[in-house]
């Protein structure tokens, strides 16, 4: 175990103490903080509106996030492991860099069909406009159990979340970057960051995985079109997570954490075009 994990676990448990201590979960508190704070903050959260309202933007690292879950209620999903026990998701964050907080020398990646003039695009959710540029880069998305538990880790193609499209390894060096500290809730900033550095070798080879599902959906369907505009392919690489278990294994004197891998195939997932365009 690094000690950068172990860290990690070790805030991870301060703010499930904190959390507990409000009342309250990671769910709730992205609906109780944010730049446009109400008093008229449901007890659940309404389909396909984001919180905080406003989006949590922080000015200085340029880490951008928000939380929404869908109209359609996500069926159980499905066990990617041997002895998983299958939850239902409640809804997910997700995690973007602006341009201007990225290492310098990235770029956006991109293929030859993407110059194709008027070619049609699916509905997309791009994060709101904050800071000087439009670039964004999509991080990654964790999905939530009821309890405002993380479930699993996933990725999405291009025209979900209307990203700027960079390379897995660029996408990588982004993620020490993510260090949000602005609008929103600085309990759940701290939980989201310690997040990312517990699984931070998960998001690595989820990310490597995106771009190998890519590039394979480009040459099954050369000629179907920009495969980063392709409707059919939604989430691209995920994997299930127990935080729980994660945080036990580093009570063990000499034990090391189990790394989670992607399920070999990409079990059905819930379509995030559902309500779309409604």
């Amino acid at each position: 175990m690094s000690g950068a994990e172990r860290e990690a676990a070790a805030v991870l448990r301060e703010c499930r103490r904190e959390f507990a201590a409000r009342g309250t979960t990671a769910i709730g508190e992205a609906m109780a903080g944010g730049p446009k704070p109400s008093a008229d903050v449901p007890a659940e959260p309404e389909p396909w509106r984001r919180y905080p309202d406003g989006e949590a933007y922080d000015p200085i690292s340029h880490a951008q996030y928000f939380f929404h879950c869908h109209p359609v209620a996500a069926p159980p999903f499905p066990k990617a492991q041997a002895g998983a026990t299958a939850r239902t998701e409640f809804g997910h964050f997700h995690l973007f860099l602006r341009a201007e907080g990225m290492p310098r020398g990235v770029a956006p990646l991109f293929f030859p069909e993407q110059v194709v003039a008027n070619a049609p695009t699916p509905p997309q959710a791009a994060p709101t406009r904050r800071g000087a540029g439009d670039r964004v880069a999509h991080l990654i998305a964790i999905a939530l159990d009821p309890c405002g538990e993380p479930m699993r880790l996933f990725t999405t193609n291009r025209w979900v979340t209307g990203e700027t499209w960079y390379r897995a390894d660029d996408v990588a060096r982004m993620l020490d970057r993510f260090a949000p500290a602005g609008d929103g809730s600085a309990l759940l900033d701290r939980w989201l960051v310690a997040l990312l550095r517990l699984y931070r070798t998960e998001i690595e080879r989820l990310l490597q995985r995106r771009d190998e599902a890519v590039a394979k959906w480009r040459w099954l369907w050369p000629r179907r079109g920009n495969v980063l505009e392709d409707p059919r392919l939604e989430i691209v690489s995920q994997c299930e997570i127990d935080l729980d278990a994660a945080l036990a294994e580093f009570d063990r004197p000499s034990g090391s954490r189990k790394l989670v891998a992607p399920p070999s195939r990409l079990p059905r997932s819930p379509k995030m075009l559902e309500g779309w365009g409604a």
